[in-house]
């Protein structure tokens, strides 16, 4: 059983950072890629950032320059530094891997989700 748990997530001010995290545990054989992606209020989920199992990058426009992601393959986990949050960030943040098992069986994996809210 593989499962994603995500820490982080509060209210910041408009130009404020944050960072988000997400660690996966359980019996895995290995990741691949991994990601973060958002839904805003009322919107459909869109991509934020991906990093693939060598550390390539992959960022929306709308967050270049502003956001990295990056990943740590010894403790699983998937990081996300937001710098110089915009009116239109708030949204649900979810981390995605796709995720080998030691049984050998590949899935994506989410996780629950950690809301951001920008606000003075």
């Amino acid at each position: 059983q593989v499962q994603r748990v995500e820490s982080g997530g509060v209210l910041v001010q408009p130009g404020g950072s944050l960072r988000v995290s997400c660690t996966a545990s359980g019996r895995i054989f290995s990741i691949g890629d991994m990601g973060w992606y958002r839904q805003p209020p009322g919107k459909e989920r869109e991509l934020v950032a991906t990093i693939t199992s060598s550390g390539r990058t992959n960022y929306a426009d709308s967050v270049k320059g502003r956001f990295t992601i990056s990943r740590d393959n010894a403790k699983n986990t998937v990081s996300l530094q937001m710098n110089s949050l915009e009116p239109e960030d708030p949204a649900a943040y979810y981390c995605t891997s796709r995720i080998t098992s030691v049984l050998m069986r590949t899935a994506d994996y989410w996780g629950r989700g950690t809301l951001v809210t920008v606000s003075s």
